[in-house]
């Protein structure tokens, strides 16, 4: 307990201590922290998430700034309990050392009820108004991401003896029987399609996109549900197949088809921005590891977009097709995900 419990003139070395961590500390910890998380960051300032060790590392210290906020929170408000709650919260809201008054505690309760019913109503939207939500998001968020982080150009960083020992395998394998006598006969069947708005379509076998070019690039791959692997990737950079098909100058979307399924039924798909296709180690992949691509982790071919989280990274791919806007595909929110789980159409951080 303060030797002095009148706060309002001088704070104790506890309380400045404890307000010039919370401050200086531990909000530039969490915001720096919060960063490293990123594959836009992660891919571009390879350094940044070596302050915490590593990704992981630096998802842990998130984890405990947040403890450490919350411990903060529980002994300030007992604190301003214990030492005078009333003359406290005048203190607090209203600038004035009045031990009678309680407009200030009235402020306080008002403020306190205004933010628990804020959290219930973000509750109801979020699950009766699901799309208006995503479009306020991707107006506030999506603007925010298209303008700062997505035009990071990813980084080389990796070596092979990076590569992860063991690398989690999600998603949800084809059922077509299309893809499954395409896979019983090692793909040398399959002929990738590409069209949409294009001066000069193509329909491309395995052999014949290995034809024209392999890049491998050993990057870390970031997945939605918080794990991370590195793994190298070989295949044919995007860039030289946009090269090879000609968008037009309007496009300025690039649509890859899955034999994979939903999650609610229907073709799988997702969106990438012609931008993005087009910048470092945007690659198709048929090669992980220096082996074929196994069928579980998206052969015969898998789209590797290293600014973005991992749910955007379509395997299976069956067919590609540039759009001038995603508008024009599915219910017009930029993949499968989007349209039916309200996800982000930008995942870079």
């Amino acid at each position: 307990m303060p030797v002095e419990p009148n706060g309002f003139y001088h704070f104790n070395a506890l309380q400045q201590i404890s307000y010039f961590a919370v401050v200086f500390l531990l909000a530039p910890i969490a915001m720096i922290s919060g960063m490293s998380m990123s594959p836009a960051i992660e891919n571009r300032f390879h350094w940044l998430p070596k302050l915490f060790g590593n990704r992981q590392g630096a998802r842990s210290v998130h984890f405990l700034v947040m403890l450490a906020y919350l411990a903060f929170i529980v002994i300030h408000v007992a604190m301003v309990v214990a030492t005078g709650l009333t003359r406290n919260m005048n203190h607090i809201t209203v600038n004035t050392d009045n031990p009678v008054s309680h407009t200030g505690l009235y402020i306080g309760l008002g403020i306190i009820l205004f933010t628990i019913a804020f959290g219930f109503l973000a509750h109801w939207i979020s699950w009766q108004r699901p799309r208006s939500l995503q479009y306020t998001e991707a107006a506030i968020n999506g603007t925010l991401w298209l303008n700062t982080i997505n035009k990071f150009k990813p980084k080389l960083y990796y070596k092979e003896k990076d590569i992860s020992p063991y690398f989690w395998v999600n998603g949800k394998m084809p059922v077509s029987e299309e893809w499954r006598k395409l896979a019983a006969n090692k793909f040398l069947d399959f002929k990738l399609s590409v069209g949409g708005r294009v001066e000069k379509p193509v329909e491309l076998s395995l052999d014949e996109l290995k034809e024209l070019g392999l890049e491998q690039n050993i990057t870390m791959h970031h997945c939605i549900q918080g794990w991370s692997g590195i793994a190298e990737w070989g295949g044919l950079s995007i860039r030289s197949l946009i090269e090879l098909v000609k968008p037009h100058k309007s496009v300025t979307t690039v649509v890859f088809y899955s034999f994979g399924e939903g999650l609610y039924g229907g073709t799988y798909y997702d969106t990438h921005t012609l931008d993005n296709c087009l910048k470092p180690e945007s690659i198709l992949a048929w090669e992980m590891n220096y082996q074929a691509l196994p069928e579980k982790y998206g052969a015969p071919l898998r789209v590797r977009i290293e600014n973005q989280l991992g749910y955007k990274m379509v395997k299976w791919i069956r067919k590609i097709e540039f759009l001038d806007t995603h508008e024009h595909i599915g219910k017009g929110f930029g993949g499968k995900n989007e349209d039916d789980e309200f996800f982000d159409l930008l995942a870079d951080t």
